[in-house]
């Protein structure tokens, strides 16, 4: 219900606004009445009302004063205005502090219950925009950790774990309990923006990407899911036939390849796919080239990468592992602390103790 606080200093007013309002129709409630600006500016912190329907002089703390303070406290209050005086500068005051509307006694039924119609229609919509705030930011929390998988299966060209990505994105959308054409709209935006910065970071930059997102799309999860598919499935068809068309294999290709995704999901198995060879031929010829495996060549690249973050600045040694492609910090801990033989803390101490010691290196 909408709460509404009553505030004049002649109880007949306060009957009469009772009276004329068609509260029920609207989804009102008179929760409070006060004679008073004092004792009404009270009751508004005490029953958060959403509507307080005020006289404008009154002993005391008259309606200008009752005004502002509401204005400062609670500027989602609406407030409307009734007075017997037909006063300009009162007028001015009450649209000064925001006043949805200022009525004049004698009061008239119609001009009070068009007033509190207003009143109702603009609460909706706030209580709306709200909402689709809210349902914004719980739809990106569900995607996060979709979106990281879908970098990885994307980027080794898997395409049936694609799918089956976007196959548990649909799951967990059906299981929201507010299935909107907003949530749909956002979830589609969403994966749509992934899979620019897919094709982006796969060297598909002038490849046209519908962004458009046709109104059929966002009448169920499944509907969403089987364009979505569609989309994928064509820039990752493109990637393959690109990858495909170069045939022999580049190791520097694949050691850039490297130094762009080593935060993500990288494997031996992955990069094979991704370069149209197999595991032990990439596996092989990579250490002829290089003098150190795959996997190692990772490591070292994270630890290094881990090692500069540390040394440089501030930043949490939490987010340093997950920069470094470690959602789990204790693994992070103990790999670092294996590979250089100190904890990350550790080193950080130590490059701090540097820094002091020669603060103009």
């Amino acid at each position: 219900m909408i709460k509404v606080l009553l505030v004049d200093d002649e109880g007949w007013n306060r009957e009469l606004v009772r009276t004329f309002g068609t509260w029920e129709a609207f989804g009102m409630e008179i929760v409070g009445e006060s004679e008073g600006g004092n004792e009404a500016l009270r009751l508004a912190g005490v029953l958060e009302p959403d509507i307080v329907i005020t006289d404008m002089r009154m002993p005391g703390t008259d309606g200008v004063m009752l005004m502002n303070a509401l204005h400062n406290e609670y500027p989602e209050m609406k407030v409307i205005v009734i007075s017997g005086y037909d006063d300009f500068k009162y007028a001015q005051s009450a649209l000064r502090y925001g006043a949805v509307d200022y009525l004049l006694k004698p009061i008239d039924p119609a001009e009070l219950n068009a007033v509190l119609d207003k009143c109702r229609k603009e609460l909706e919509e706030a209580a709306a925009e709200h909402e689709q705030y809210r349902l914004d930011i719980d739809v990106s929390w569900s995607l996060a950790s979709h979106k990281q998988l879908m970098k990885a299966h994307f980027n080794e060209l898997n395409v049936e774990s694609v799918h089956a990505v976007l196959g548990n994105i649909t799951e967990e959308l059906k299981l929201g309990s507010v299935q909107s054409p907003g949530m749909l709209r956002q979830a589609a935006s969403e994966m749509l923006l992934l899979l620019k910065e897919l094709q982006r970071g796969n060297g598909l930059e002038d490849v046209h990407l519908k962004t458009e997102i046709p109104g059929a799309v966002l009448t169920a999860p499944e509907s969403l899911e089987c364009w979505l598919r569609e989309l994928y499935t064509e820039s990752l068809e493109q990637l393959i036939g690109q990858r495909r068309f170069k045939n022999k294999l580049n190791l520097e290709d694949v050691r850039q390849y490297i130094c762009g995704h080593y935060a993500e999901a990288v494997t031996l198995e992955g990069l094979s796919r991704v370069f149209f060879v197999s595991k032990e031929y990439l596996s092989k010829v990579f250490k002829l080239e290089y003098g150190i495996n795959v996997t190692d060549y990772i490591l070292r690249l994270r630890m290094d990468k881990a090692k500069q973050w540390l040394e440089s600045g501030n930043i949490p040694i939490k987010t340093v592992a997950e920069l470094a492609g470690y959602e789990d910090v204790g693994y992070f801990y103990r790999v670092f602390k294996k590979h250089f033989g100190v904890a990350p803390g550790e080193m950080r101490k130590q490059a701090e103790g540097l820094k002091m010691s020669n603060p103009e290196g």
